[in-house]
């Protein structure tokens, strides 16, 4: 397959696919899918709410069409998945949506078509639970009538700095041929060059091992924090301290959740344990950084009956609910465990995020979220996200005067007006 004829199936239009989409879209014909109606119809009309792109970007995109209609992509002859691959409730990978979109293109599937995976699996994945699947509901052989490649996302929401095409890219392809083809795809569009792996699997691990890398630095980092707070001194402080070697590693303590760091070593855990091996350092990393939630709020309670705070009906303001500052996404945040574990002492507890999306996060967690902070005597803040707009729109100062007590888990405000801080 030359470049002359390619026609590109995106099948997912959020945070992953629709960038994907945007840039392709600048060069070849490109069909972006998705099974939100509505998602597409804002689209359609240069509305993106997740706020990876904005209307201008679209528009100069302008071989790019939007789709919610699987047969309307059915002349492409490469597909791009860029589907949620989430964990269940009991932490183990959910192929659900990855699965639905395998065989929504199985059926559509022609010889020599390509697919390309870009959602994170564990390594193996692609071939060993999507191949079947194109296979079957294609009547197709893998390998000599249709072939796949894998190049991980890499896509950093809320990051205006660090975007798709300024990423390097890992690529990689079922056969050396097809490697080569989708390298040279990608590299069309990455101005930061590409890194054509060694093979499907080996990309897949390198997308796996780079966020679990992350969630234990980050987990070491957050046990510091709980055993700094036992002996009674500053995490900041001592990092400050350590951060003047020159070698030493800066993370900060903090929540761990949204799509990647938060549910990758989920999956790299549950291919381990499918081959016989009990993973160590990573799961451990995960339950530290799973409960910083569940400290977080109990950490507050504790400094609101240090100062005297009835806490049974007291009323505590949580500040952010997306999964980072800055941006809208709520997949996976961890703040909704620093709520539910207030709501175990009876607390009355607002969430206020003028990112979020109050349908969405009622969708999602079943929580109503404030459209604005009200004048309501809060005993005790939260300061969960750090978004930007919250140094400007917040007076913090005034809530603690009033006898709030304030507690920062990024370190984002001023020393003198907090009670606390991871």
């Amino acid at each position: 397959m030359d470049f002359g004829n390619i026609k590109i199936g995106i099948v997912g239009l959020g945070y992953v696919g629709l960038p994907l989409a945007v840039e392709f879209g600048k060069k070849f014909p490109v069909m972006g899918f998705d099974i939100n109606v509505e998602r597409v119809a804002n689209l359609k009309d240069g509305i993106d709410k997740t706020l990876e792109t904005n209307k201008e970007e679209i528009e100069n995109s302008k071989y790019l069409n939007f789709t919610s209609e699987i047969s309307e992509i059915k002349d492409c002859n490469v597909f791009i998945v860029t589907v949620p691959t989430p964990i269940n409730q009991f932490k183990s990978p959910d192929l659900t949506p990855l699965l639905m979109a395998t065989r929504m293109i199985g059926k559509i599937l022609k010889p020599k078509d390509i697919v390309i995976y870009e959602s994170t699996v564990y390594p193996g994945c692609t071939e060993e639970d999507c191949v079947p699947v194109l296979e079957e509901n294609s009547n197709l052989v893998y390998n000599s009538d249709f072939f796949c490649g894998y190049s991980p996302e890499r896509i950093n929401p809320g990051d205006k700095v660090n975007t798709l095409t300024t990423i390097r890219k890992v690529t990689s392809g079922s056969t050396p041929e097809i490697a080569d083809f989708v390298d040279d795809l990608y590299g069309s569009i990455i101005k930061a060059g590409t890194f054509k792996a060694a093979s499907l699997k080996v990309a897949e691990a390198s997308k796996a091992i780079e966020n679990a890398q992350r969630d234990v630095n980050i987990s070491f980092v957050n046990e510091l924090a709980l055993i700094f707070d036992k002996i009674g001194i500053d995490t900041q402080d001592v990092l400050e301290a350590a951060g003047t070697k020159w070698n030493f590693l800066k993370y900060q303590p903090g929540l761990v959740g949204g799509h990647c760091i938060g549910v990758d070593p989920y999956y790299l855990a549950h291919k381990a344990e499918s081959l016989g091996y009990h993973p160590q350092v990573i799961l451990s990393g995960r339950r530290v950084n799973d409960n910083m939630g569940m400290f977080v709020a109990n950490k507050l309670v504790k400094l609101m009956i240090e100062k005297g705070h009835q806490i049974k009906g007291a009323n505590v303001l949580i500040l952010g609910i997306t999964f980072k500052e800055n941006c809208p996404d709520i997949r996976n945040t961890k703040v909704v465990d620093i709520y539910n574990e207030l709501k175990q002492f009876k607390i009355n507890v607002d969430i206020y995020d003028p990112y979020a999306s109050f349908d969405d996060v009622k969708h999602e967690y079943g929580i109503n979220i404030l459209s604005k902070v009200d004048d309501i005597k809060y005993d005790g803040i939260i300061l969960a996200v750090a978004h930007e707009q919250f140094k400007y729109e917040i007076d913090f100062l005034k809530y603690k005067t009033s006898g709030a007590i304030i507690f920062d888990t990024k370190s984002f405000i001023m020393r003198d007006l907090i009670d606390g801080r991871l």
